[in-house]
């Protein structure tokens, strides 16, 4: 199973530190294990793992790089994506992955355990109930964004440290005009076919809404 190596993750992000390298190269592994017994992954996508998992989440820090000491909330993290890849990026940037399923959480726990994340922490919460306030808020694809946006209104710090004001950076396929407009945000699209060559991200988007 440990064949699969995580190269697509160098070849967008050459300038890993060797422990980045070896935490992402364990994910395979810990996910393979993990998913057999707690399906968080459709079986069918496992061998896909960096690509349609690892690899897309690192889309939000091609639009935004987390800076030391800013906190990012994920909001319905699932099996931990896209807060796990972000967390061993960006090692000196706070992490609360957070997921209305407790079993999913389960595993969050036990893949950032094992990879020694110190800058990650995971709750069985729903969004409505967390009353911290973050730099960014991150999801992948939950929901229709006009039904996301009241689960995390007014938990954004009012002081930005970042390039970019505090907001949510959400990843999204397909034609998205439409849901933007009914959602009425004011929201920014970045194309992820814009720094990621492969036919997956063609149709693949990191929608930012700064607050």
């Amino acid at each position: 199973m440990s064949e699969v190596k995580p190269d697509i993750i160098l070849k967008y992000f050459p300038d890993l530190s060797a422990i980045q390298i070896a935490q992402f190269a364990q994910l395979f592994d810990l996910y393979s294990f993990w998913n057999a017994q707690i399906n968080v992954i459709s079986r069918k996508d496992i061998e896909e793992l960096y690509e349609r998992h690892v690899l897309h989440s690192l889309g939000i820090a091609k639009v935004c790089a987390f800076k030391p000491g800013e906190t990012v909330l994920d909001v319905g993290t699932g099996g931990g994506f896209p807060g796990i890849p972000l967390a061993i990026l960006f090692p000196e940037t706070d992490f609360y992955l957070v997921d209305s399923i407790g079993k999913k959480i389960k595993v969050v726990k036990e893949v950032s355990s094992a990879l020694g994340l110190e800058n990650l922490k995971a709750d069985h919460l729903r969004a409505e109930q967390i009353k911290e306030k973050f730099n960014f808020v991150v999801s992948r694809a939950v929901t229709r964004l006009g039904e996301f946006y009241p689960w995390i209104q007014g938990k954004f710090k009012k002081e930005s440290l970042n390039a970019i004001p505090n907001g949510i950076l959400y990843l999204k396929g397909g034609e998205l005009a439409e849901e933007i407009k009914e959602s009425k945000l004011k929201a920014e699209l970045y194309p992820l076919s814009a720094y990621f060559d492969e036919d997956f991200f063609e149709t693949k988007y990191v929608v930012y809404v700064p607050q």
